[in-house]
């Protein structure tokens, strides 16, 4: 699952719409797969039940690509957020870069499954060249996400075991992160751009979900007030500290800045003078995929540890 910004590019998404017989189907929630002697299984998408290949060899994914990549399903496209991110480039070694707005270059891929987002153009289109199939976004959990990839791919066993597994390896760093910082300490997370920062609630990626679902860490009295129903919330630099917890991650992007951190405001809140403040790469924390999730479970492990 990706978020992105509408100023940081708000585009984020999760993932595709389904099509067997060469007709188009959202996804859904609780599909399930059937096996068929052709070679295909039966997904039940949210519009109804599509025939998808039983084994996939060549997808392109306009969402939820990093969730195919960590089952290890072969791609031959993926959208450009997808492309940029660090975390996937040796993954992406040869696959092309593809959007909904050139159904061309999808074509000349051959896929035998597309997967996309309900919010994404052209799903009928698409549907006439592959089975395709697309999930409303926000609509299932980070985690339930990849156990529905799971049952999309015919990997739904896979899935499962990496999220049973995940939410015990989270909950026990949890456990020694509270030990070392006090079960009532609170955490932020910031992301900025050139001229805007930003404070994320529990589930919009940048590490939200490791650190307040998984990890069970706390957040501050106004984010849960003002940012748990939208998602995000941008602040003015006078509000930074009212919404600053005891740490403080921060998602940046290299080579940008942001006056606000010359600032008095940003200098004097309590957890940059005592310096607990982590910093995470933006391109390497839009999603809430297993790869992403498991590089920031260790990256916030041995940083909230080894802070003073």
């Amino acid at each position: 699952m990706r978020k992105w910004l509408a100023p940081i590019a708000l585009t984020l998404a999760l993932v595709l719409s389904a099509c067997g017989s060469k007709n188009d189907s959202s996804g859904g929630s609780e599909p399930t797969a059937s096996p068929a002697a052709t070679g295909t299984i039966t997904y039940q998408a949210e519009s109804g039940p599509v025939e998808v290949p039983a084994n996939p060899q060549r997808i392109v994914a306009l969402a939820s690509a990093p969730n195919v990549l960590s089952l290890g399903l072969p791609l031959v496209g993926v959208d450009e957020w997808t492309g940029k991110n660090p975390l996937f480039t040796d993954k992406l070694a040869g696959v092309e870069i593809v959007s909904e707005d050139n159904l061309e270059k999808i074509v000349e891929l051959d896929p035998d499954l597309i997967i996309a987002g309900t919010h994404n153009k052209n799903l009928d289109k698409m549907a006439e060249i592959a089975p395709t199939v697309a999930y409303t976004w926000g609509k299932l959990d980070y985690l339930q996400q990849q156990v529905e990839i799971g049952k999309l791919l015919n990997k739904e066993a896979e899935a499962q075991a990496w999220v049973d597994d995940f939410k015990t390896r989270a909950a026990e760093a949890g456990e020694q992160i509270k030990a070392k910082i006090g079960e009532d300490s609170t955490v932020s997370v910031y992301e900025y751009d050139a001229k805007n920062i930003y404070v994320f609630g529990n589930n919009w990626a940048r590490g939200t979900e490791v650190l307040y679902q998984a990890m069970g860490l706390k957040m501050p009295e106004n984010v849960t007030k003002d940012v748990l129903g939208p998602g995000y919330y941008a602040l003015s630099s006078e509000k930074l500290g009212d919404y600053a917890g005891d740490y403080i991650v921060l998602s940046q992007t290299k080579g940008m800045s942001n006056p606000v951190f010359e600032t008095e405001t940003w200098k004097g809140i309590p957890a940059v003078k005592a310096g607990r403040v982590i910093t995470i790469d933006t391109e390497a924390s839009t999603y809430s995929d297993p790869t992403t999730l498991d590089h920031l479970l260790k990256l916030f492990t041995e940083q909230f540890l080894a802070l003073p």
